[in-house]
């Protein structure tokens, strides 16, 4: 999986990654997504030869069903030996919506790689504070670093944009925000650093971890903060015109409108592509407001039929991109006397709240002095006290794709934890004696409330109404 903020290169990546395991004799199935339909990464994609299925409507932790699906699509027609996948760019959460419950319940059907999350560099520098520019508001921010977090391996794309002083700064500032974190720095444009990228990938598997803290109403936030466009437009002409001023002028066109209201671009992406069955495709990219619009691919021949696909991203009211690209259409068309540009579909909206088929749940032991937990009457009651310091530990997993983790907590935050469903398992409560060269679990109790059938546990027998383990 290689995921990153929208703009960081991801599908060009893919492709990159896509021909190397092609030229090693691979068979490869891409999965794109997004949250809306009409995309450019699918189209362009294919055309470049790349078996490729495509998830709209959601992200892959909102459609992992969809997912498996795809794959098993893509294995039924050309049974790939490696599939590549690139989630929406406004998505996080991935390792535990998705990585994980992929090993856990198609362990036997796949091998998970390292999740690379690419991160293009101007804008990794604004976020950071390293240059001034323009940026995100806090929420969309928060999905950003989201991702960062999650990663298994960080990949600044587009190194060559940076002088050496500049890419060592940002590493820095990468891990100084995210300890430990293994940072690759890579340019698909000219090669550099892609083959050790690839080998990263493909000789390593993601390990097992504890899932990181998401606040999903933040997250959700972030993600409506951002509006999203997607829009198909049939372009014919009376004399074929040449592709390239068009696409640029009205990457401008768009790029100048949102800078007038203020608007940040996350990217702008749009393909051309004839009607007539030539496997030609144009392409520009624009990823930041003071950025240049790019042509990444070119048409050679003239065009006088064709298809365009725009999809826009932007921190923004939907309404307000969908009049942005309207004007800019017209403006555009108007340098070229006999084009006409007729809207076929044209969709604008803010994501919906992240709805996750799969969580990665945490269950957490904790442990508390008998002293301040334990009421007298039932201490009472408890063969081990005898005078010594005890303590009492809620084990257990309820579900297999749990995480664990341990803090030292008082009792209330185990009552809110069950209610609110953070802890959704606290099924028994061991007594302990510490003896001087350790201790040893003597005496069980039933937790309230607890589900005793539920219990995932190796080598223990419980009993539910109390007595010896």
């Amino acid at each position: 999986m290689i995921g990153g903020f929208l703009g960081a290169g991801k599908t060009t990546a893919v492709s990159k990654l896509a021909e190397h395991l092609t030229r090693q004799g691979l068979r490869v199935g891409i999965i794109t997504n997004d949250q809306g339909r009409n995309l450019v990464d699918t189209a362009m994609l294919r055309s470049q030869g790349f078996t490729t299925e495509e998830i709209p409507g959601g992200c892959f932790c909102c459609r992992f069903n969809s997912l498996v699906e795809a794959a098993e699509k893509l294995t039924a027609n050309t049974s790939p030996d490696v599939f590549i996948a690139e989630p929406v760019g406004s998505c996080t959460d991935l390792v535990a919506t998705v990585t994980y419950p992929l090993r856990r319940l198609y362990g036997d059907n796949f091998t998970v790689a390292p999740v690379s999350v690419l991160v293009d560099p101007i804008r990794a520098q604004r976020i950071f504070g390293l240059e001034p520019g323009g940026s995100f508001t806090e929420k969309v921010i928060y999905i950003y670093n989201k991702q960062i977090e999650e990663a298994d391996l960080v990949v600044i794309s587009k190194c060559d944009l940076l002088d050496d002083q500049r890419l060592e700064s940002l590493r820095h500032a990468i891990t100084a925000k995210f300890p430990k974190k293994e940072i690759a720095t890579i340019s698909s444009r000219n090669g550099t650093n892609l083959t050790p990228w690839f080998d990263l990938l493909l000789s390593g598997e993601q390990s097992a971890g504890i899932a990181m803290e998401v606040n999903y109403e933040t997250y959700a936030d972030g993600e409506a903060l951002l509006g999203w466009l997607n829009c198909t437009v049939q372009i014919s002409a009376a004399q074929a015109f040449d592709s390239d001023p068009f696409l640029k002028d009205l990457a401008t066109q768009v790029q100048q409108r949102l800078q007038a209201q203020n608007a940040e671009v996350a990217h702008l992406k749009m393909t051309l592509s004839h009607n007539t069955g030539l496997n030609e495709i144009a392409v520009v990219n624009l990823v930041r407001n003071d950025f240049v619009p790019e042509l990444s691919l070119r048409m050679e021949s003239p065009v006088q039929d064709a298809q365009l696909i725009v999809n826009l991203r932007a921190e923004a009211a939907p309404d307000i991109l969908g009049t942005i690209v309207r004007e800019a259409l017209a403006a555009a068309s108007s340098s070229f006397p006999t084009l006409c540009a007729t809207v076929d579909h044209l969709e604008h909206f803010r994501p919906g709240k992240p709805a996750k088929v799969h969580q990665r749940k945490q269950i957490v032991p904790i442990v508390f002095d008998i002293e301040r937990v334990a009421p007298d009457e039932q201490r009472g009651k408890n063969p081990m006290d005898d005078g010594r310091h005890c303590a009492w530990q809620i084990i257990g997993l309820a579900q297999t794709d749990q995480a664990v983790i341990g803090i030292d907590a008082d009792p209330q935050i185990v009552r809110q934890g069950l209610a609110s469903g953070r802890i959704d398992f606290a099924p028994l409560v061991f007594w302990q004696r510490l003896e001087p060269d350790g201790f040893d679990l003597r005496y069980l109790h039933k937790c309230p409330s607890a589900d005793n059938s539920r219990l995932l546990t190796q080598g223990v027998t419980t009993n539910p109404s109390g007595g010896n383990p």
